[in-house]
């Protein structure tokens, strides 16, 4: 156990001033809990945590900070020694910076090449720990649709109105579309091919049967090959 000199004269580094990176809440906190353990134990609390307060400034570090010195002020929060306050620093920075990262990922999701049932269910895992709801969502949500489903819906005679409402009905109109392609090239193939069978190398099965009939006449009745020839009883004869 480490054992402090209360008002040591050695010098301790002051903590840098906290904007709100996550990176570099541990190495504030760890800079101002070794401060106040070397200069600061026979402080007040409150003395200790408003120290600790002033080296937050700028941007949502300075706004979290305000809200709580008034939180303080008026009894609806209590911090009742640094380590507290520390507590509460890692704690709430934590969450803001992976709501923010939460919501860059959302920003960047599209569909391009998936289903629609997949981009939906991607967007639907990351909105929910993103804090995004109501009409901004919405407009997330469309950004990411591709282009084709997005003006379809929105040209729709009655357009979605929700969340819910333009993914279920993006969902149906991207399964809808890719059945119909996969129909008419279907379509295609068999118009190309009418009858759905291949020809036969040199020639169609009926002018191979009108070939053999033909040979069958000339020969009397019967058919010859490779030296022989049939009768129409089946019987062979020699040449």
């Amino acid at each position: 156990m480490l054992l402090y000199q209360q008002g040591s004269r050695i010098e301790v580094t002051r903590p840098q001033v906290f904007s709100r990176k996550m990176e570099k809440v541990s190495t504030f906190i760890n800079a101002a809990r070794l401060y106040i353990r070397m200069k600061m134990m026979e402080e007040a609390v409150t003395t200790q945590v408003a120290w600790v307060l002033s080296y937050m400034q700028g941007g949502v570090a300075e706004a979290w900070k305000d809200n709580l010195l008034d939180e303080l002020a008026k009894g609806e929060s209590e911090v009742e020694s640094a380590e507290q306050l520390f507590m509460k620093i890692r704690n709430d920075f934590g969450e803001m910076l992976e709501e923010e990262r939460k919501i860059e990922q959302l920003r960047t999701i599209e569909q391009a090449g998936r289903t629609c049932d997949e981009y939906v269910q991607e967007f639907k895992k990351v909105a929910r720990e993103s804090g995004y709801e109501g009409r901004s969502l919405i407009e997330e949500f469309k950004r990411g649709l591709n282009g084709a489903i997005r003006r379809k819906l929105a040209e729709a005679e009655e357009p979605p109105t929700t969340i819910g409402e333009w993914q279920e009905r993006a969902v149906r109109l991207d399964r809808n579309q890719r059945q119909s392609r996969a129909e008419e090239r279907m379509l295609g193939r068999n118009a190309a091919c009418p009858g759905g069978n291949a020809q036969p190398k040199g020639g169609s099965y009926r002018g191979r049967g009108e070939q053999i009939m033909q040979r069958w006449g000339d020969n009397g009745g019967g058919y010859r090959g490779g030296g022989n020839t049939f009768n129409r009883g089946g019987n062979q004869s020699g040449p």
